[in-house]
């Protein structure tokens, strides 16, 4: 037992995979697949969250604001590639955007709950900072990319009406206007189907390992809620960044409509 954690020894930990057969073994019967994605999944899982455990140890011990921040961003440019490339949409020039996006919003608004909620010592603790962050970026990373995809599939979608509204003399950003907003709309409701469950339909996962780790309850839950709060702020914040940094990608220098297969 470890600081009130009961310790999972490595054979045991190495042995819970085989719980992955499960997605195994209907991808193998229902001819999905996916096998192979199952396996590198779960090698990258024991291989990144480890290395990360070890990571940590090494800045809570050695920490600084500068090995902080490495970490951060490091973790922020990790963040982008994977929301990138889950755009189904192809679209240039994504890669600066969404970077400016996650980082902006996920980093200033942990930055915000560390500094104004928990306040520890020193300022740039790595014990706070760093799961903050890393909770924000992983949340904003995916609401990112679902808000892409509907933006562009939704402008796509109206590119008649588009056409028309700037044959009339509507710039770019009125006539995305629409498509900004259900963009907007479906990326945040995750997040609020998150909220709407905690404490009811789940323990959300601050909360869950927080008691595992032996703490009140109780303060497991306040924790927890400033996390969702957190979120649902940094997410919200992504989603409109990236929709305003993006939307003027469909349309020409100057300000035409371009079809989706024009590049």
């Amino acid at each position: 037992m470890t600081g009130g954690v009961i310790d999972i020894g490595y054979l045991e930990l190495f042995a819970a995979s085989a719980l992955m057969l499960v997605a195994g073994i209907v991808s193998w019967r229902l001819a999905l697949g996916q096998e192979k994605n199952i396996a590198v999944s779960t090698v990258r899982v024991f291989v990144q969250l480890l290395a990360m455990g070890f990571v940590l140890i090494y800045l809570f011990q050695y920490q600084s604001w500068w090995l902080v921040l490495i970490v951060i961003l490091a973790m922020a440019l990790c963040a982008t590639q994977i929301a990138v490339s889950r755009v189904k949409n192809q679209v240039r020039g994504l890669w600066l955007p969404v970077f400016a996006s996650l980082l902006c919003s996920s980093v200033v608004i942990a930055f915000v709950v560390v500094e104004g909620v928990i306040q520890p010592e020193p300022w740039y603790s790595a014990r706070q900072l760093v799961p903050i962050s890393g909770m924000a970026l992983g949340n904003t990373m995916s609401a990112t990319a679902v808000a892409i995809d509907r933006l562009f599939s939704d402008m796509d979608s109206r590119s008649e009406e588009i056409f028309t509204l700037v044959a009339l003399g509507a710039t770019p950003r009125e006539a995305a206007f629409p498509s900004i907003k259900a963009a907007v709309g479906a990326g945040i409701l995750p997040t609020l189907a998150t909220m709407s469950a905690a404490g009811i339909v789940q323990i959300p996962g601050m909360m869950s390992g927080q008691i595992l780790a032996g703490a009140d309850p109780v303060i497991a839950a306040k924790y927890q809620i400033v996390v969702l709060l957190m979120m649902s702020a940094a997410t919200t914040l992504a989603i409109v960044l990236i929709c305003f940094l993006t939307f003027r990608k469909r349309f020409s220098k100057e300000g035409y409509f371009l079809d989706a297969g024009i590049r």
